[in-house]
């Protein structure tokens, strides 16, 4: 990343192929400082990291809004948690999906959002994201490294 003013923010992903709909992880890493500039700028920036494995969307619709989804962030050497809470305080995929103007073609991705992170937004070393299924007893996770680059002027 350019510059320490970055951080991670974890999301379900909808990846949409030919066999339908899939779910994933993503972090919509952005640039807090360009934030003040505008969001959109903020956000394009820094480049979106996804997991590599994904979970049939029709396997965990039905219990989607119990599925809970949490981050952790390395801060000053310490790994703590840095979000956490249940799909149910988001939008369904399927919202999103429709207020986006409808079906998703095929090798289409679909950020859904994210939650308030515990102690406020701050950079990080390391990111690390998961996605807790109860119902079918299984656990998605990615983490990745943030490299600071220096701003140069």
């Amino acid at each position: 990343m350019l510059g320490p003013d970055t951080s991670g923010e974890v999301e379900p992903v909808i990846v949409a192929l030919a066999d339908g709909l899939w779910v994933g992880l993503g972090s919509d890493h952005t640039d807090r400082k360009a934030e003040i500039m505008g969001i959109a700028l903020s956000k394009q920036l820094c480049g979106k990291v996804i997991g590599s494995e994904l979970w049939r969307f029709d396997e965990i619709a039905a219990h989607w809004d119990t599925i809970v989804i949490r981050s952790f962030a390395t801060i000053g050497g310490q790994r703590v948690l840095y979000q956490e809470g249940a799909l149910a305080a988001m939008r369904r995929p399927e919202d999103l999906i429709a207020r986006y103007g409808g079906p998703l073609a095929a090798s289409t991705i679909m950020f859904c959002g994210t939650l308030g992170a515990k102690g406020g937004i701050r950079p990080a070393a390391r990111f690390e994201m998961e996605l807790d299924d109860p119902v079918l007893r299984r656990r998605m996770t990615h983490g990745y490294d943030v490299v600071d680059l220096p701003v140069i002027t």
